[in-house]
């Protein structure tokens, strides 16, 4: 079983779930971390559902293998493919996933018309198909995939021309619908939260679900008495399938921290091997 001072998994297909992690190390800054970083195989979205499935579960016992006491499936893309499927796998493990806030969102509009900015993989999931039709059923949603922008926030295009460019291609048609909210369904997109609010203007509520899905991982340790509140400040070990040394140029501008990054190796589409440090 795991103990408190056991560490909180988070994985996504790249350094998206940085907007997870920091809004964990805010609300729970004593927890030992572990982020996982697929950037091997980032972006996911494109992907088929199998595939992500496959990921899923390969990072999920590398993360297990470390310990963790939780995981948290910090990307929309693979929640929408593969959370129920983990659960399935894992039951003995707990998982929060992210589901797009569809319900907040429809609780606070006034114009009763939403954007939603998400990955093709999450809208055509049955998870974001449920979640409509639970709590969109007295809204208009207004959808955009956004194609490109996670490879822009991957190299850390947070401002540039290519990601406005993109960015107003989805948003400005929504605002001539009178949308009055944006639903942000990819942990990628709220580090352009700026320029997204840019565009929108000051009278457009964009919306972050990573201070929700942090709540939800602590009430999961809380009900477990596995919240570690040791008053020291929590480590974080950074992994990734990819390039460490791009991963650990973003971690100061995405995360606020620095931090040393380990490659990890796939053997297959299930399996991780050899971890080097960099």
């Amino acid at each position: 079983m795991p103990t408190t001072i056991s560490p909180i998994g988070v994985f996504d297909s790249g350094v998206g779930g940085l907007s997870v992690l920091r809004s964990i190390r805010e609300q729970m800054p004593d927890e030992d971390v572990i982020y996982f970083g697929d950037q091997g195989h980032v972006p996911y979205g494109p992907r088929s559902i199998e595939q992500i499935r496959n990921f899923s579960e390969g990072i999920t016992k590398f993360l297990l293998k470390h310990d963790s006491k939780i995981i948290v499936v910090a990307c929309n893309t693979a929640s929408a493919a593969a959370l129920k499927y983990l659960r399935a796998t894992f039951p003995e493990v707990s998982f929060v996933g992210m589901e797009p806030a569809v319900k907040p969102a429809a609780e606070k509009t006034r114009t009763d018309k939403v954007g939603v900015l998400a990955t093709p993989a999450t809208f055509q999931g049955a998870l974001y198909a449920s979640v409509v039709e639970r709590f969109g059923a007295d809204v208009e949603l207004f959808q955009h995939t956004c194609p490109g922008l996670v490879s822009q926030i991957e190299a850390g295009e947070l401002d540039s021309p290519k990601t406005r460019a993109i960015l107003e291609e989805a948003l400005l048609p929504m605002l001539g619908k009178n949308i009055d909210t944006v639903v942000l369904g990819c942990t990628h997109y709220p580090f352009v939260i700026p320029l997204i609010q840019e565009i929108v203007g000051e009278k457009v509520r964009v919306i972050d679900p990573a201070p929700a899905v942090s709540r939800q991982v602590r009430r999961l340790l809380e009900a477990k008495d596995l919240v570690n509140e040791s008053g020291k400040t929590g480590r974080v070990e950074f992994f990734t399938s990819g390039d460490a040394v791009a991963m650990e140029m973003s971690l100061p501008k995405l995360l606020g921290e620095d931090g040393k990054v380990k490659v990890v190796n796939w053997v297959n589409d299930l399996e991780i091997k050899n971890v080097n440090s960099q």
